[in-house]
Parts: C-alpha cells; sequence; structure tokens
C-alpha cells in the first residue's frame, strides 16, 4: 500500500494489500539528453491535498462568557465529513471558516457519516483569540504518505507513481485537488511476515520532484519541477503486455537510504484484461530482498518491473499470505491514465 506517514492503514484486497517502494539501477548507459522515458523507483514523499474535509477532533472556544463546542452541541463528531455549510461547497479547511464569517441569520452544517447525509444546525461563537467567529473543529483536508514513483516522461514532463490509487477507509479513491511530491529516503524497515505485511519507513526531503495532479485507479501522477535533474536517471523503453512472458524479471527497489538495488523476480501469470489492473502475479526469488524485508512491503507501490531490458509495468500489492508474492500493473495502463 501507499505507505502513510500518519496512520493510514493498509486496505485488504482479497487475499492482497497496497504497498510502495522505489527503485533504480543502471540498465544501460545514464541518460544524457532532457528527453525520454526514464526509470524510476526512487523514494517520494507525498502530501496532496484532497476535496474532502474530515473533521479529527472537537475542540474549545474561549468566549467572553467561558468556553464552548458549537460543533459539540450541534452533534458533529470526529469522523464526520463536513461537505457545506449552509449550501456552500466545503472542499478545503479554510472554506468553514469563510463561510461562517459571513452575516447568514442561521447556519447549518451537511455532514456526511459513513453513508448517512445529515444537516445539524450550529451557531458560531466569537472567539476571543482571534476576535473571528468559530465552531470548535479540528479538520484535515490532506494526507500524506511515502511511495515510488515508476518513470519519468521528460519528453512530456510528467511523473507517474503507486501504480495503485490511495483510497480512503472505505475503499473509494480519494479525489486530490493538486498536492506536493518531494524527494525522500528509506530509514528503517519492518519485515513482513505471513499474515502481516510489513513497511518502509520513509522521510521527506525539501527537494520538490513536481506536482501532483491525478489520483486514479492507475496511480499518481503529476508535473515534474522544471528544475528536476534525470542526469542519474537511466533511460529506458516500454513493452507492451503483449511481450511479457513468464519467468524471469527484475524490480527497483529502495529498502534503505535514496540508492536502489535490482532484485530478481519471477513473473508467475499475466492476466492482461484484470478489471482491478492486476496483470501480473510476481514472485521475490531474491535472497537479499527476502532478508531484508520479508519480501514485497508496505511503501514499495511504484517499484517498476522490468524484463528483457524494457518496462513492463509496477508492483501494486503484496498477498496478506505471502510476503514474497504480490501483484503488478501493465505500464501501458500505467501509461494511458495521464
Amino acid at each position: 500500500m501507499f505507505y502513510t506517514k500518519k496512520s493510514f492503514k493498509a486496505i485488504v484486497l482479497f487475499l492482497a494489500v497496497l504497498i510502495c517502494a522505489f527503485v533504480f539501477v543502471p540498465f544501460g548507459a545514464y541518460a544524457e539528453t532532457g528527453e525520454g522515458l526514464y526509470l524510476g523507483g526512487f523514494p517520494a514523499g507525498f502530501v496532496l491535498s484532497t476535496t474532502k474535509v474530515e473533521v479529527v477532533g472537537i475542540c474549545e472556544v474561549l468566549t467572553d462568557k467561558g468556553t464552548c463546542s458549537p460543533a459539540r452541541d450541534a452533534g458533529i463528531q470526529a469522523g464526520d465529513q463536513i461537505v457545506n455549510i449552509n449550501g456552500e461547497g466545503v472542499n478545503k479547511s479554510s472554506d468553514i471558516n469563510e463561510i461562517i464569517a459571513r452575516e447568514y441569520k442561521k447556519y447549518e452544517v451537511e455532514i456526511l457519516r459513513g453513508s448517512e447525509r445529515m444537516t445539524l444546525p450550529v451557531t458560531p461563537v466569537k472567539d476571543l483569540a482571534s476576535g473571528g467567529k468559530r465552531i470548535g473543529v479540528l479538520v484535515k483536508d490532506s494526507i500524506n504518505g511515502v511511495g515510488t514513483v515508476t518513470y519519468v516522461d521528460k519528453t512530456n514532463n510528467k511523473f507517474a507513481s503507486l501504480g495503485h490509487p490511495i483510497t480512503d477507509g472505505g475503499n473509494q479513491v480519494i479525489k486530490i485537488n493538486g498536492g506536493t511530491v518531494y524527494n525522500s529516503l528509506i530509514y528503517d524497515v519492518k519485515k513482513g511476515v505471513r499474515g502481516t505485511p510489513g513497511e518502509l519507513r520513509g522521510a521527506f526531503e525539501s527537494s520538490v520532484i513536481g506536482q501532483a495532479e491525478l489520483n486514479c485507479s492507475c496511480g499518481v501522477y503529476g508535473k515534474l519541477a522544471e528544475n528536476f535533474n534525470c542526469s542519474k536517471l537511466v533511460k529506458i523503453s516500454k513493452a507492451s503486455i503483449d511481450e511479457v512472458s513468464i519467468g524471469t524479471a527484475y524490480i527497483y527497489s529502495t529498502v534503505y537510504g535514496k540508492d536502489a538495488e535490482m532484485y530478481k523476480i519471477s513473473i508467475v501469470k499475466v492476466d492482461k484484461n484484470n478489471k482491478d489492473n492486476r496483470n501480473f502475479v510476481i514472485k521475490v526469488e531474491d535472497k537479499r530482498l527476502i532478508e531484508k524485508t520479508g519480501g514485497i512491503v508496505q511503501g514499495m507501490s511504484g517499484s517498476p518491473i522490468v524484463q528483457d531490458g524494457k518496462l513492463i509495468g509496477a508492483v501494486t500489492h503484496v498477498f496478506i499470505n505471502d510476503p514474497t508474492r504480490g501483484y503488478g500493473i501493465g505500464i501501458d495502463k500505467m501509461m494511458s491514465s495521464y
């Protein structure tokens, strides 16, 4: 799965769980030109703005009459999604204060609690500290985590990562409203064992890879930063799924620091038309990777899969009952999505 720095847990899908990673090892000469397709595999830190404003806590507001919490009095709870206030859409946290600052005679907050929508009347109060009106909610409108860039398309100045969508607790694809993708490094690993997926733990750096623009069924995509340097990346060509064969292939992953290594795997099964984008079943054969991580772990999503010197796809899931096995998506599906 896309490994989040906070408390996002893996969403179990049948016998597999979404994962994340990174890679990159010479496959030929380093690139010297400013155009073309480049092998990714390096770790990335994602800070993505969402169109969903979720209540993460209820707080007190200090007024001239003491403390109170209009949100609590109205029945708003942690976990609720604030959809609109007085019919005005709430797509980011700042929308709440902007709307309640207006002089309405009454305020009604529409929330989504699970699958149930409800409208709750709320009475904002004046906050002594800021002088503005408040309702006493703590909200979040962004998600962050660590994953892997699959490829860089320098010709079109864009990148692709993860190979699967970032989803919410209901396994729904989260709509994003932009975001920043940073370079990252891996500082620790929790090994995967049967029944419990492992994870890579990463830290963000200040340098920017690019701006995220799309979160969809095939991954997270965006525009490269203007100063992004491809000189140390490997130029590579792609192969369609029709060219993929059962047998030896390689994934490129970083399990510590920022230096990626090439690890041997086997393509066990090819399913061109799989509706869930599980186009490959893969098995880790490399004893070095198994010793370090137990196999495929969270934080490895997006790790490029290479066969016969060509990019064929990316790692997306790990089997819960066997961390040496997982799924991959075909590169054609990834490249046609953005």
